[in-house]
């Protein structure tokens, strides 16, 4: 889609639909809104007399002009109340009118930013428009073979007359469109079949990215593995046919800095649960068990164009968890790259095992901030349903810097505790730690085994086993994978760079 800064008389503007606002409680509408309505003869206050409830948050409405101005139909949106409005309310509004206005087959679509009269900020409101558009009319349609003959929106105008606001609306655009390609390439990767996005196509996407923005890549095969002592990962693995991957990408945005950030994302293509196998209602979904890696490799594409001044180490560990005869089995003893000797009560606790490896190699690589990011547990879903994720850390500060970087991309984090009580029962009689803690607290415990590994860098897990996916279109997410995770990562980075 091409997305464009005009200026102009909102009423002048030639395309298929005008999106303009009409915030709760408003009689007269001003502004854009106001010219457009003065153009259809008061057309849009007399449908505020007879509807009042058309400014309500969510509020849509499609009026044909007839001829009576540039548009060929106004999509009126409702804003809710003025004093509530925010920049992620402005992504998500955006999503919904503009897969409204594909419905009505608009090539053209031209919008206001909808700053609220500048109570918002033109750069960050402007960004926020575009990622609503394009992360809004995401569809993963590869499989399809009865392709729909809607071509979609080719063009999307911001209209702003305001020239000292021209430079920020168009930084705004080109981070907006960047981050949100990345958050769709991220849900492209999770919603591709198992079959398809295997360990070795993840390294090869990883190789992709690699080589358009001049990253250094290391992929870690098995024997790579084994040399290294990473038996946590490789027994995980060694149920299924497909090898296992450990992709490593480096971006190198401050050579003269000390400091690595690690971006650990978990790569379990397909869980199956092992030999503690899953109940097969919703196994299908199982293919999205890598949606920490897809957030990673989608932000080191978004890094690779926005280039900010900080060292990024990715690391994904790739695998599948597979029942077979050569399966791990509980009751296993493991030995961890770390040295740590692991006992495995539950082959479906798998995330944390590939990601203790995955964060010991990182420290090995230098990393002086750690964060990892997984589907890691049903119990962070029990605990804080699909609109937050959880994390838990071992250092305030960093963990505050990761929740701020949540915040500012539109992306909900929830602190957990870190109590050390948590960690007795996560402890083992015979190895140093067992895989799972129980049901208590499971999704604390489960983040804190992975902090074991960490110990005293300081290091953030993310939990996003609850926001991964979504079963409905909502908002700027479609259904299936979300790309959550990407927009933090990203916003983290260009927090660090500015620091």
């Amino acid at each position: 889609m091409n997305i464009e800064v005009v200026s102009g008389p909102i009423t002048e503007i030639l395309c298929d639909t005008v999106i303009v606002s009409l915030f709760e409680g408003v009689l007269t509408p001003g502004g854009a809104t106001g010219a457009v309505d003065k153009a259809l003869n008061s057309h849009i206050s007399e449908i505020i007399r007879d509807m009042p409830d058309c400014g309500k948050y969510g509020e849509t409405m499609v009026i044909h002009t007839f001829g009576a101005i540039g548009a060929k139909r106004i999509l009126l949106l409702g804003m809710g109340k003025e004093n509530e409005i925010t920049v992620d309310k402005v992504r998500a509004l955006m999503a919904a009118a503009m897969r409204t206005a594909k419905k009505m087959h608009s090539q053209t679509v031209a919008t206001i930013i909808h700053s609220a009269s500048d109570k918002l900020e033109a750069c960050q409101t402007a960004q926020a428009v575009v990622e609503g558009a394009v992360m809004g009319l995401y569809q993963f349609t590869y499989y399809k073979t009865d392709k729909n003959d809607n071509p979609g929106t080719k063009r999307l105008l911001l209209i702003e007359n305001d020239p000292a606001k021209a430079d920020a609306i168009t930084t705004g655009i080109k981070a907006g469109q960047i981050i949100s390609e990345s958050v769709n390439y991220a849900r492209d990767l999770i919603n591709y079949p198992a079959q398809y996005m295997t360990p070795a196509k993840m390294a090869w996407y990883a190789g992709e990215i690699a080589e358009r923005y001049g990253f250094e890549l290391t992929v870690l095969e098995k024997e790579d593995m084994r040399q290294k002592g990473m038996g946590a990962l490789l027994a995980v693995a060694q149920g299924s046919i497909e090898p296992p991957k450990l992709i490593v990408l480096k971006y190198q945005g401050d050579p003269a800095s000390q400091e690595i950030v690690a971006f650990v994302g978990k790569g379990i293509t397909f869980d199956s649960g092992g030999i503690s196998i899953k109940p097969g209602q919703k196994m299908d979904e199982m293919k999205g068990d890598m949606a920490g890696g897809a957030a990673v490799l989608g932000a080191m594409m978004a890094l690779g164009q926005l280039k900010p001044k900080v060292n990024i180490l990715a690391v994904v560990p790739c695998a599948e968890n597979m029942p077979s005869g050569t399966a791990f089995r509980p009751g296993d003893i493991l030995t961890s790259m770390s040295g740590k000797t692991i006992e495995v009560l539950n082959t479906d606790a798998e995330g944390r095992l590939i990601l203790a490896d995955a964060v010991t190699y990182a420290k090995k690589l230098g990393a002086t901030k750690i964060i990892d990011i997984a589907t890691l547990t049903g119990a962070c879903v029990v605990g804080l349903g699909t609109v937050y994720s959880g994390v838990i850390s071992n250092n305030r500060q960093w963990c505050q810097t990761i929740i701020d970087a949540g915040q500012q991309s539109g992306e909900k984090l929830w602190e957990l505790p870190n109590d050390a009580e948590y960690l007795e029962q996560i402890k083992s009689s015979i190895a140093d730690l067992k895989n799972t803690g129980g049901r208590p607290g499971g999704v604390i415990t489960a983040g804190l085994f992975i902090g074991q590994f960490a110990d005293k860098t300081p290091w953030v897990h993310v939990d996003i086993a609850g926001t991964a996916d979504t079963d409905k279109d909502k908002g700027y997410n479609r259904k299936g994978g979300t790309g959550v995770g990407v927009r933090t990562l990203i916003q983290l980075a260009i927090t660090l760079s500015k620091s």
